[in-house]
């Protein structure tokens, strides 16, 4: 997701705050070899830092139906991971750079999250908001003078933009529907000799009985896969009125 990410934020700083310029746009770590093959005013957005949102973290499954409501299916939450980029502008003159910044500020203050629009792949697939803050202070274990003196360059202004993002767990795909009654079929299992009904020896071994359990078979003999059919009192009511079939609404 974290590719999925850059190409939204490229698109919605390119096609909204920096539209019309020839500024450009990377995200490269800000070091000091990158500043000297820097050839054209850049804004620079580095991913410093990726860590799980354990506060937007839930257990459980979340079940998904069909048009019918059965559940085809069951997931696991989504994971949230929150990115955060170092902003910088990169010019000839500092105020230029402080102009820049200060484009990037109003037009990404109006965000609570990315827009829907500017979303593709797995990411857009989700159907999820994401979430993204601007200027908000890191925490005291990540400063932003740390990061600086990581990458060997001078402290230089910055906006700190940090975009949460959803990540799909895997699927755990459930079994089809039970539509069908239990068969059981009984027979003696001592193997003695032969007994009747009523516990003599005339031909229990050799009587076999099979029955169907509650459910009778729908009139076509068929029924759909993932359509319910009748139990209990529903299917005695339509046993009475001389209907039957499946059911298509309704509760199990």
């Amino acid at each position: 997701m974290i590719h999925e990410v850059d190409e939204a934020l490229h698109a919605l700083l390119t096609e909204e705050m920096l539209a019309g310029t020839d500024v450009q746009l990377a995200f490269d770590a800000p070091t000091r070899e990158w500043e000297a093959r820097r050839n054209a005013p850049t804004v620079n957005l580095f991913l410093y830092d990726v860590r799980e949102e354990l506060t937007h973290r839930r257990e459980g499954r979340v079940e998904e139906h069909d048009a019918d409501g059965v559940v085809v299916a069951e997931h696991r939450p989504p994971r949230y991971f929150a990115l955060s980029y170092l902003v910088t502008a990169w010019t000839a003159q500092p105020q230029d750079e402080h102009r820049l910044l200060s484009v990037l500020l109003a037009g990404l203050v109006v965000h609570d999250v990315l827009p829907p629009a500017r979303l593709v792949g797995g990411l857009a697939a989700l159907g999820l908001t994401v979430p993204m803050s601007v200027a908000v202070p890191p925490s005291r274990e990540r400063g932003l003078a740390d990061i600086w003196s990581a990458l060997g360059g001078a402290l230089k202004p910055s906006l700190d933009l940090v975009v949460t993002t959803p990540i799909a767990a895997s699927a755990t795909f459930a079994a089809q529907p039970v539509t069908d009654g239990l068969r059981l079929r009984a027979g003696d299992r001592a193997g003695g000799g032969p007994a009747d009904r009523t516990g003599g020896p005339a031909g229990r071994a050799a009587e076999v009985e099979a029955r169907r359990l509650r459910h009778p078979d729908p009139a076509d003999g068929v029924t759909p896969i993932g359509v319910r059919r009748a139990r209990g009192t529903a299917a005695e009511r339509q046993r009475r009125q001389g209907t039957g079939g499946p059911i298509r609404g309704g509760g199990r």
